[in-house]
């Protein structure tokens, strides 16, 4: 038996490269001189005359609907250029019709004189011949390993690997560095910025084999000399050095130029790692309060165990649930930690500062809360003890939980908290300020002799170990029964598969 085909309508014709029937009766005669028309006074308004002739169209038509322009069966939304089936009753692609649409939105910029600005991109002719080529297309599963590679160690360079692992692991930096984004200014052999681009094209190739970082390590050490010589180093020490190497060498990019301030740089490093926080000083005796916001690339949190008193430990901490973070009775957590982090800290007399509303020294306190939350929040536990008495490695186990909700120490939650004690706000359910932990960097053995190493989460709950050139499947307890010396979390609004 014989079945009629149906015709192709709504979300199908949407993704049909034909577009829809219905459209197709409105290419007749002059069609296309009449759409650009169309678009040339309505849509893509490039001179000063159809800009006003489209606030006036806008201004006649009600606000609570987007304004459209109707012809046949169809509509052309005014704002985005649209195209709307009232048969089909869904937005419909018609190839010929998007390309007009495209080369009049290039016009009316051009006009503006922001066509550079706004330029799309498009495939070249070469690149659409090698997609011809290479039909082949990589396909991401569930058991893909894709982006997993080791690192040979070339000498106590376990430091250096374990943070290379966390950052080629990092889905924006990832995204940024495999679609070419970074433009050299500088001679490629010297620029760490095309070594990392590099990096990560070796990282994502599908090669098994262990990478050789050898180019790598001579860029750190010829940009970060402390870090030159085949001694042990520190893994933190190498994760601020090389941000503020990539930093300085992102200049050349499209974003890096917009700003030469340091604090305010919109290069992909500053993007992606670089928040705010704020310090309230506050006066004893006039209770004024002087403000201040400092650039950070990571959070450093004290322990319990150092010589630093450490503040007592939470509500939650009798094996309750707190910031989703459950822990066995008496152990410290993240939170705890966070928590002593931006407690108010009386500074004390041998530490006056001079009052602007007092005009004298006086005894203030002093806290620290977060006013802008960077997309990448890396908090490193400080298990390094330096001082005139100890030197030491601090092995107190912290729980950390998958998933951090960062609301509570923000400076806008600041005046839910009373006396250290944070109580919960009515509006907790803010994404804006919640992570996921997508990597963690350990340290084994003693200060004076040690080892590196990382663990990645490839997609989903699917963890890896990496140890130098070895990798190896993790599960997510043995991810959170880790010590845990660098923690790796990236906004969740930001995540995708």
């Amino acid at each position: 038996k014989k079945v009629r085909p149906q015709p192709i309508t709504g979300a199908h014709a949407a993704h049909n490269p034909a577009g829809c029937s219905h459209v197709s009766g409105f290419k007749v005669d002059n069609w296309k001189q009449n759409l650009r028309l169309i678009y040339q006074c309505f849509v893509w308004s490039g001179s000063v005359e159809t800009r006003k002739r489209k606030v006036t169209l806008n201004s006649m038509l009600t606000l609570f609907i987007v304004p459209v322009l109707f012809f046949s069966h169809s509509a052309i939304d005014l704002l985005y250029g649209g195209i709307y089936c009232f048969v089909c009753q869904d937005y419909i692609y018609d190839k010929e019709m998007e390309q007009i649409a495209k080369e009049e939105q290039r016009k009316a910029w051009k006009l503006q004189g922001i066509g550079e600005k706004y330029s799309m991109w498009e495939p070249t002719k070469r690149e659409l011949e090698l997609l011809r080529h290479n039909p082949k297309r990589r396909k991401i599963t569930a058991n893909c390993t894709i982006g997993l590679r080791g690192l040979i160690n070339l000498g106590n360079t376990c430091f250096m690997n374990c943070i290379v692992q966390a950052l080629t692991h990092t889905p924006l930096l990832r995204d940024f560095f495999l679609s070419d984004r970074h433009k050299c200014e500088m001679q490629s052999n010297s620029c760490l910025v095309c070594e990392m681009s590099q990096l990560f094209q070796e990282f994502y190739s599908g090669h098994r084999s262990p990478h050789i970082p050898f180019r790598l390590l001579h860029l750190v050490w010829t940009h970060a000399r402390h870090l030159a010589g085949y001694e042990q180093q520190d893994a933190h020490e190498f994760l601020i050095a090389a941000l503020d190497v990539l930093h300085r060498h992102c200049k050349g990019d499209d974003n890096g130029k917009k700003a030469n301030n340091p604090n305010h740089c919109s290069c992909i490093i500053d993007q992606i790692f670089t928040g705010g926080l704020q310090s309230d000083v506050t006066c004893q005796v006039c209770h004024g309060v002087s403000t201040t916001i400092d650039p950070f690339w990571d959070i450093s949190l004290d322990l319990p165990g150092s010589s630093t008193p450490f503040w007592p430990l939470s509500p939650g901490s009798d094996g309750s649930v707190v910031n989703g973070d459950s822990h066995p009775s008496g152990a410290t957590t993240l939170t705890d930690c966070l928590r002593r982090f931006t407690r108010p800290e009386h500074l004390g007399s041998s530490a006056k500062i001079k009052c602007s509303g007092c005009h004298s020294y006086q005894e203030s306190t002093k806290q620290l809360t977060m006013k802008r939350l960077p997309i990448v929040a890396c908090f490193h536990l400080k298990r390094f003890e330096h001082s005139a008495k100890l030197r030491r490695k601090i092995t107190t186990y912290v729980s950390f939980p998958l998933e951090l909700d960062m609301t509570p120490f923000m400076a806008s939650s600041k005046e839910s908290r009373m006396n250290g004690q944070y109580q919960q706000p009515v509006d907790s359910l803010n994404n804006d300020n919640k992570y996921s932990l997508f990597a963690v960097v350990n340290h084994q053995g003693t200060l004076e002799s040690g080892h590196y190493t990382t663990f990645i989460r490839q997609h989903k709950d699917q963890w890896f170990k990496c140890d130098d050139a070895i990798i190896t499947k993790a599960s997510i307890k043995d991810v959170l029964d880790s010590e845990g010396y660098l923690l790796f979390y990236h906004k969740q609004f930001l995540e995708y598969e």
